[in-house]
């Protein structure tokens, strides 16, 4: 158990901060050009205009990158996709959201949740958690989505500005309801 809330609180942190086929296509009412990460095991939409990085091993699977506001702008908004191991753990999503709430409030710096509710798409349950912390200098919000299925746990997270994240909220939530298991 204190294995997996190590590995918790490193996902809540991941948040800060290759092979795979694309493609593009137009999905934005704007007209701007989608593009599409497909992996064995997943898929998800982004927009062109974001930047797509494949750290490796031992971190996110990836993380898209939105593009700076402007010369003044230091935090680059974000998508990110980690999968955890629970292999052997017995844990399924509500133990997982509880451990993942808990370390929220007690591990992040002024961590406080908004909502947390389960709902499904696809067939499929998930969490759905929008909390709020400082991770200094950024006052930051974040809306994370929760798969567990089999002996893994999926937490796909967006990351903002607070002060930005109504205007990055649209694009993101369709970025992560583009997320398919």
């Amino acid at each position: 158990m204190k294995k997996l809330k190590l590995l918790l609180l490193f996902i809540l942190f991941l948040s800060l901060e290759v092979f795979s086929q694309t493609k593009n296509e137009p999905v934005s009412k704007t007209g701007e050009q989608w593009s599409a990460l497909a992996e064995q095991n997943y898929s998800i939409e982004y927009p062109g205009s974001w930047e797509l990085n494949r750290p490796g091993q031992g971190g996110p699977n990836f993380l898209l990158f939105s593009q700076l506001g402007s010369a003044e702008d230091t935090f680059r908004e974000n998508v990110n996709l980690l999968i955890q191991d629970l292999k052997g753990m017995d844990i399924d999503l509500d133990n997982y959201t509880a451990i993942s709430e808990e370390q929220i409030k007690t591990m992040l710096e002024d961590g406080k949740i908004i909502e947390s509710k389960k709902q499904n798409a696809n067939g499929r349950d998930f969490q759905k958690i929008i909390y709020t912390g400082k991770y200094a200098p950024y006052d930051l919000k974040f809306e994370q989505y929760y798969w567990v299925e089999g002996e893994k746990a999926y937490v796909l997270t967006l990351t903002c500005e607070v002060s930005q994240y109504e205007e990055f909220k649209e694009t993101g939530e369709r970025i992560l309801d583009s997320f398919r298991l």
